[in-house]
C-alpha cells in the first residue's frame, strides 16, 4: 500500500487552552476515498486544510505524497504540495469577472505556464466531464449554484492534482443541486482519484467512502468501514451523531 497522506500527532490551537486539533494521527492510502464526519466545530475542516498548507501546524508532523509538513511551515514544501493537491471548498470562489474558460484556465497558464491552447483544451475536457460544457463561455453569475461548484471542482482537476480535498462541498447548494455535485465527486472516485472528503451527506459516505472517520472535539473517535459505521458504530459519540443525522 502507497500511503498518500500521513499524520502523526497534529496539534492546532486558534485560542489557547482549546484545540482544533488534539493529537490527531490518521494515513489515507493512494487512491482511497476517505470520508471525514462530525458535529460542527470537531476540527474536520481544520484538518483537512492543514493537508495543503492551509493551516499551520502547532505541532505535529505530515508528509503529503512524500513531502514533510510541520510547524516550521515553510514555505517551499507548501508550495510543493499545493502544486500536487487540489481543493474544493464550500463556497465556489470563482472569479466573478472571468469567463467559466478563463477560471479554469488562469493557474495551469499562469502558474504552470502551460501554451494557452492546451490549457483551454483541457479545460473543455473537464467541463465535458462535469457535464456543463455548454456553460464554457459563461460568466459565474450565469450559473446555478451546482453547476458553479462543478466549475470549481473542473478548476482544481486542470492542475492534474494526485490528492483531491473537499471541505462540505455541498453544503452552500441547494438541495436539488447537490446530486450533480455528488456525482461529479462519485465518478472521480470511480476513476481512482485520491480524495480526503468532509461531508455530512451519508448517502455518499455510504456508497462511495472506503473509510469513515469520526471527529469530535479536534480528536479522531473512531474510523471504520462504511457498513461498519453506519450500521454498527462502536462508540456511543458516533451513535448519537448518526441518530441525530437520521
Amino acid at each position: 500500500m502507497t500511503v498518500a497522506i500521513r499524520a502523526t500527532d497534529l496539534v492546532k490551537s486558534y485560542t489557547p487552552g482549546s484545540r482544533a486539533l488534539d493529537g490527531v494521527s490518521l494515513e489515507v492510502a493512494s487512491g482511497e476515498v476517505l470520508v471525514v464526519m462530525g458535529p460542527s466545530g470537531s476540527g474536520k475542516s481544520t484538518l483537512i486544510r492543514t493537508f495543503n498548507g492551509l493551516e499551520k501546524l502547532d505541532g505535529g508532523e505530515l508528509d503529503v505524497l512524500g513531502v514533510r509538513l510541520d510547524a516550521a511551515h515553510e514555505e517551499r514544501p507548501v508550495r510543493e504540495i499545493r502544486r500536487r493537491v487540489g481543493m474544493v471548498f464550500q463556497q465556489f470562489n470563482l472569479f466573478p469577472h472571468l469567463s467559466i474558460l478563463d477560471n479554469i484556465t488562469l493557474a495551469p497558464v499562469k502558474v504552470q505556464k502551460r501554451p494557452k491552447a492546451q490549457a483551454e483544451q483541457r479545460a473543455i475536457e473537464l467541463l465535458d466531464q462535469m457535464g456543463i460544457r455548454e456553460q464554457a463561455h459563461k460568466f459565474p453569475a450565469q450559473l446555478s449554484g451546482g453547476q458553479q461548484q462543478r466549475v470549481a471542482i473542473a478548476r482544481a482537476l486542470a492542475l492534474d492534482p494526485e490528492v483531491m480535498l473537499f471541505d462540505e462541498p455541498t453544503s452552500a447548494l441547494d438541495p436539488e443541486r447537490v446530486k450533480e455535485v455528488l456525482d461529479a465527486m462519485r465518478q472521480l472516485a470511480r476513476d481512482g482519484m485520491t480524495m480526503v472528503v468532509v461531508t455530512h451527506e451519508l448517502g455518499f459516505a455510504r456508497e462511495v467512502a472506503d473509510r469513515v472517520m469520526f471527529m469530535d472535539q479536534g480528536q479522531v473517535v473512531e474510523t471504520s468501514d462504511p457498513a461498519s459505521f453506519f450500521t454498527n458504530a462502536r462508540e456511543e459519540r458516533s451513535r448519537r451523531f448518526l441518530s441525530q443525522m437520521v
